[in-house]
């Protein structure tokens, strides 16, 4: 079983969406036994007192457009010790690999990538936070999570 955490800046927006995403995929495909699927924040700014913000309402409303929900989805923060339990950290831009990296006490396994490098256009997934653009951030997650999931077949 493949265990594969997303990782944005508040795991209120990108990541959530990216979990969400890659979730319905896998099982639509009929694989969603081949993984554990998370998402959490290199940032704490989301989760006061150990309990975490709720996902962004534009996210949910693009999600809920595309007929996905967030269930009871909230906001985590990354640990040093979620490097010994998840396979891949994919992370939504460079200041996530940057800050993931710091968080896990570095990357001897070679386990930190950016999702749009799974895609035909490697780089950062547009964020939402300062945009607006929700739509577009979700079709950059949509093509990565695609991407990552026809990887996993072949691997």
């Amino acid at each position: 079983m493949k265990r594969i955490m997303f990782i944005c800046l508040g795991n209120i927006c990108r990541s959530p969406m990216a979990e969400i995403i890659f979730r319905d995929m896998a099982e639509k495909a009929g694989r969603s036994d081949e993984f554990v699927i998370a998402s959490s924040a290199t940032s704490n700014e989301n989760v006061w007192n150990g309990i975490g913000a709720e996902v962004y309402p534009p996210a949910k409303k693009i999600l809920a457009k595309h007929g996905l929900s967030v269930g009871n989805k909230r906001a985590v923060q990354l640990t040093a010790a979620d490097y010994g339990k998840y396979d891949l950290f994919v992370c939504m831009d460079k200041n996530n690999v940057r800050n993931a990296s710091r968080i896990l006490g570095g990357d001897k396994d070679g386990k930190i990538c950016m999702l749009m490098d799974f895609t035909n256009r490697p780089g950062d997934v547009s964020d939402p936070w300062y945009t607006g653009d929700f739509e577009t951030a979700y079709n950059d997650i949509y093509e990565g999570c695609k991407g990552l999931l026809e990887q996993e077949t072949r691997l």
